[in-house]
């Protein structure tokens, strides 16, 4: 009988320690079961360099959203990142969308100015003014080569 009563309490620590492991595998995966509590923008920039599908999205430094795909218009020549917000953010439609980088080497990440004179922006929205990444590559050639001028 105590064989059984020792099996037992082992098995229900395993399955609380498989029920923990799932639970931060979707946290940290940013895996999302439920999207309904989210709405979709498109913004268009000249160029994403460094941004990936699972950046995230955030208004004055606080973590709104995720990009949820990033692909190319041919006939504009433009690239498309599709984004989820979270839903009861307001963002209008004068609003700015900015790549910008975490630190010297970080991780890229989009930054929404939310504007609010114009109208608010509804489900499949576009943010039309948009600001690419700034290349820090050619930014530290130009000075290394003296092409900035003081």
């Amino acid at each position: 009988m105590k064989k059984y009563k020792i099996e037992t309490i082992v098995g229900i620590f395993v399955v609380l320690g498989l029920i923990c492991i799932a639970y931060m595998t979707i946290k940290l995966g940013n895996v999302y079961f439920f999207s309904a509590d989210t709405y979709q923008l498109t913004a268009r920039f000249n160029s994403v360099t460094g941004m990936k599908v699972g950046n995230k999205v955030d208004i004055f430094g606080i973590q709104v959203g995720r990009v949820s795909r990033i692909d190319m218009d041919q006939e504009t020549q433009r690239a498309i990142v599709e984004l989820k917000i979270r839903k009861g953010i307001k963002i209008y439609d004068d609003a700015i969308a900015s790549i910008k980088i975490e630190g010297l080497l970080g991780d890229s990440y989009l930054s929404i100015d939310p504007g609010g004179a114009g109208d608010l922006l509804e489900d499949g929205g576009v943010i039309t003014e948009t600001q690419s990444p700034v290349d820090i590559i050619e930014l530290i050639s130009k000075y290394a080569f003296g092409e900035i001028k003081k």
